[in-house]
């Protein structure tokens, strides 16, 4: 093992690993900055400690405690961290990564992705698939309105959300609240929201209850509800 230690040391990766490890990464596309540094070039295991910032093909994430193997390009990185690329930002105490394009965040978890954001105890988290899912409840935010359930999943870009338990939409361009056990909601423009189970909706001064309401979406904002 080679260990390097000092204030801020900067490790070159993309040299070491060209040595070593041939294409697993293009020379040049990653580097480490920490206080300390200790880094297997045979096994390709990380371990950093104080003012971590990792870089990869654009992405940053900053902590201040990480383990990283660069083979398998999975690690996990610790306190107060960030994580950075393009229109993402990603806050949580904990992050795992699991491989090229999969984050899963946990502890007090605060994301955003273009005008879309998101937050929950636990994220799984799919940048480049702009998909989030939280199964320990939790919260996505648009410029359409709130969505929350104790089972949450977001298609980001098609602004597609279902909800299960105590599935909740506050809407305050449509000037519309409704709730149930489940909602499946397509946004967009033109779409539509369905929710199933205990269902209910207030509209200005209309309030509707049934077993199944489906609200379809006008492209100037407004709301219809069946």
């Amino acid at each position: 093992m080679r260990k390097w230690q000092g204030k801020k040391v900067m490790v070159a990766l993309s040299v070491a690993i060209a040595c070593t490890m041939g294409t697993l990464y293009a020379a040049g596309s990653s580097a480490l900055d920490a206080d300390t540094v200790e880094y297997d070039m045979g096994t390709g295991e990380i371990t950093a400690s104080g003012n971590v910032l990792m870089k990869h093909d654009g992405a940053r994430i900053a902590g201040s405690q990480a383990r990283y193997n660069m083979k398998s390009q999975q690690g996990r990185v610790t306190g107060s961290v960030i994580a950075e690329k393009d229109d993402m930002r990603l806050s949580c105490a904990e992050l795992t990564v699991d491989g090229p394009g999969h984050y899963l965040a946990s502890g007090n978890v605060q994301g955003q992705q273009g005008d879309k954001s998101f937050s929950g105890a636990q994220v799984d988290y799919y940048p480049d698939k702009q998909y989030v899912s939280m199964t320990s409840g939790g919260t996505l935010a648009s410029s359409e309105g709130t969505f929350t359930a104790d089972n949450l999943q977001g298609w980001l870009q098609e602004a597609h959300y279902v909800g299960t338990g105590n599935a909740h939409i506050v809407s305050p361009p449509r000037d519309l609240e409704a709730g149930g056990n489940q909602f499946d909601y397509y946004g967009q423009g033109s779409g539509q929201a369905v929710l199933t189970g205990n269902a209910w909706a207030v509209q200005g001064n209309n309030t509707m209850h049934s077993q199944r309401l489906t609200i379809y979406l006008a492209s100037d904002g407004s709301a219809k509800v069946q």
